[in-house]
């Protein structure tokens, strides 16, 4: 069997996007190990809101798979490419790397330059969509149509929403971290916080975690559940 490193991200735009929670891409990467003949022997976890998603000094996770895969001479996999990075520029930084990557979607035949032809398909086609909202917009208003909401009060309640449901799924994305922890027999909030904080889990501001951050976000999946 040959070796393989397990890369999974999250974020709190990215997972509503791409439908591909924590347990959803390592399921797909376990499949496609089992498949094409690989053994698993790492896994590394990104937990990030996003903000920055391409600078590899704001992916610890990343990094640190990259240099276990130059030790084990082996490839990284991710479930879908844009786990990697939605950006050209980010995609031809890695594979600069001089480091393999696999995406199970594509299979394992996917080369470097087909790995740049689809990320470079899926940059085009969102300046596509963005261009195409642009214009839009701009004949909404040059036909009279008002844009923008102009009662000050509720554009703040439009804002608290957004920063709720983008906490609600910060802690959804979390959560399954912590039950792995919990499940390895530790189950005090400081020593969750220590585990996440080991692991390079950041939290929602890009901090580090405390008993008291841990215990906000159980109650805050708790509250949801219920």
């Amino acid at each position: 069997m040959k070796p393989l490193i397990a890369y999974i991200r999250v974020s709190t735009a990215a997972q509503g996007k791409s439908g591909l929670g924590i347990e959803a891409q390592r399921a797909a990467l376990i499949r496609f190990a089992d498949v094409e003949g690989f053994t698993i022997v790492a896994e590394h976890v990104e937990v990030e809101t996003g903000k920055g998603s391409d600078a590899i000094d704001r992916r610890p996770q990343l990094a640190a798979a990259l240099i276990a895969a130059k030790r084990a001479k082996c490839p990284v996999a991710v479930a879908k490419l844009d786990r990697l990075s939605r950006d050209v520029a980010f995609i031809s930084g890695l594979m600069a790397q001089r480091v393999a990557f696999v995406v199970a979607e594509l299979g394992p035949d996917a080369d470097p330059f087909m790995l740049h032809l689809y990320a470079a398909l899926a940059e085009k086609e969102r300046a596509l969509i963005s261009a195409r909202t642009r214009d839009a917009l701009k004949a909404a208003k040059a036909n009279g149509v008002q844009l923008g909401n102009p009662r000050l009060d509720r554009v703040r309640g439009k804002g608290a929403d957004a920063n709720r449901v983008a906490a609600d799924q910060f802690a959804a994305n979390v959560v399954p971290v912590i039950r792995e922890i919990r499940a390895s027999g530790i189950d005090t909030m400081r020593g969750i916080a220590r585990a996440l904080n080991a692991r390079g889990v950041q939290t929602a501001r890009g901090g580090t975690w405390t008993p008291v951050q841990v215990g906000a976000i159980l109650r805050r999946t708790e509250s949801l559940a219920a």
